[in-house]
């Protein structure tokens, strides 16, 4: 269920918002006292500090708490923030964004796009979101996954720790890594066969939940536990090598692209992104690492 977390803040479109237990004011999710989600400074190969890198997470339920001393004072330093979209609060040019790539005339059903194993499992689905058979056959295999995802959803995208960390940027400079056209056209220029699996793997995901199997990737996060987020960062659609590579480790590669020129010649940079772009040697730290960078886990 990862990429439903942490994998792009696309949750403020009703799309990759989440599934699975959440973590309450009270740590009802058997988190620790303190929240500590991972939090790692990059400096030059002189030991000057360039910025920061914080894996966020796109949803949360009302009550979560993780902010922490270390993070404030890393953005306290920082002279600039940079996130995927900077227009999370614009849910009009979002939904525009949208729609403009998800319509296309005369698609199959949906049903028809899936295999027949899942047939029973996605008309379930669409029943409870009150879509008729006809609903998508204007729309885009890619935009019907993420549309059908959002139906699971527990956490809030307007307690997302992207829109927080924007809203409270002050006079930083707000740089944006990638945008909604952009990150949407990921989708949308995917061939497809890997449009239908990610719509397989939503379907396959739902199954899970729906057979009692919650995901605690909310307190994962909220512990900090890399491990565990890589660990998870294998399973599901990410563990499609054509769909991995088209939606996480080319983007990671294209950031680490940008962030070499802005690391110089920008002051500080706060850079938070979704989680599942910091795991294991696909994540940030390990390609900023591979580019001469020292990355150091400081919360």
């Amino acid at each position: 269920m990862i990429s439903k977390y942490f994998f792009g803040p696309l949750a403020a479109l009703v799309l990759l918002s989440g599934c699975g237990s959440v973590l309450s004011d009270n740590n009802e999710a058997g988190t620790a006292d303190k929240p500590s989600p991972a939090l790692w400074l990059v400096a030059d190969d002189a030991g000057n500090t360039e910025g920061w890198l914080f894996g966020t997470i796109h949803a949360l339920p009302d009550g979560v708490r993780w902010r922490t001393e270390a993070l404030d004072r890393a953005l306290q330093q920082s002279e600039a923030l940079a996130v995927e979209i900077a227009n999370l609060d614009d849910q009009q040019a979002l939904a525009r964004t949208f729609y403009q790539l998800a319509l296309s005339p005369r698609q199959l059903a949906l049903v028809e796009r899936v295999s027949s194993d899942r047939v029973k499992k996605l008309e379930r689905m669409m029943a409870k979101g009150d879509f008729d058979q006809g609903h998508f056959q204007s729309t885009d295999t890619w935009a019907a996954a993420i549309t059908l995802a959002q139906l699971q959803s527990v956490g809030d995208s307007e307690n997302g720790v992207d829109r927080a960390l924007i809203r409270s940027s002050g006079n930083r400079l707000l740089i944006e890594l990638e945008g909604t056209a952009r990150q949407l056209g990921i989708f949308d220029q995917l061939p497809a066969k890997e449009q239908i699996d990610l719509l397989h793997a939503v379907i396959d995901e739902t199954q899970e939940t729906d057979a009692g199997k919650p995901s605690d990737l909310v307190a994962t996060w909220i512990k900090g536990d890399m491990q565990a987020l890589e660990q998870e960062s294998m399973k599901g659609m990410l563990a499609d090598p054509e769909l991995r590579s088209a939606l996480l480790v080319q983007r990671n590669q294209d950031w680490v692209r940008q962030l070499q020129v802005l690391f110089p010649d920008t002051g500080p940079i706060m850079v938070a992104v979704g989680a599942a772009h910091m795991a294991g040697s696909d994540g940030l730290p390990d390609m900023l690492r591979q580019q001469g960078y020292t990355v150091t886990r400081i919360q």
